[in-house]
């Protein structure tokens, strides 16, 4: 069964011949859990994550379509959608976020000047966060500085995604027009 070609493996995976899984499976097993460690970082989700891509490519093989490219192109995309669908499962969303903006930034090798033009702009990004309404201010922590989509940010606050867009878009109006209106200011 190994010196069959790629897309011959899709098609006996495709009908449902265990041999050819199984020939499937052995031949790109090291490529779909290198894919799903490198996006992961951990060896029991890599597994679980590879695990998963299987599946999808056994369910979905008889849709696979040479001319869109190589079955292993399909397999190692299959296995990056289901890694970032494990991350984002993952994210912790018990995080306040008035606490996180509470956290102080990196520890940077800066100079004097720098550290002293970063806290004045740290400063100035505090208070205007500070006078943002309380659900435009989670929304836009959730989307800036989690890097929550508006959807995820709609889930989280149990609002309508339509709402969540709002929210974030008012939300960096407001920052933008009194960080630009002070900026002007000065």
């Amino acid at each position: 069964m190994w010196s069959v070609s790629d897309d011959a493996l899709i098609a006996g995976l495709a009908t449902g011949d265990p041999d050819a899984a199984s020939a499937f499976v052995r031949r790109f097993q090291r490529r779909v859990f290198g894919v799903a460690r490198m996006i992961v970082a951990d060896d029991q989700a890599a597994e679980d994550v590879a695990q998963e891509a299987f599946v999808r490519a056994w369910r979905h093989a008889g849709a696979f379509d040479a001319r869109l490219g190589s079955v292993t192109t399909w397999l190692l995309t299959i296995t990056r959608n289901v890694a970032i669908d494990a991350v984002r499962v993952r994210r912790p969303l018990a995080l306040d976020p008035d606490t996180l903006l509470g956290l102080g930034g990196p520890s940077n090798e800066r100079t004097p000047h720098e550290l002293a033009e970063l806290d004045e702009d740290t400063h100035r990004l505090r208070l205007a966060m500070a006078a943002l309404p309380d659900e435009q201010r989670r929304a836009v922590v959730l989307a800036g500085l989690l890097g929550f989509t508006a959807r995820e940010v709609g889930e989280s606050e149990s609002i309508p995604l339509g709402t969540a867009k709002t929210r974030i878009r008012a939300g960096l109006a407001r920052l933008r027009s009194a960080l630009v209106t002070e900026e002007h200011t000065e």
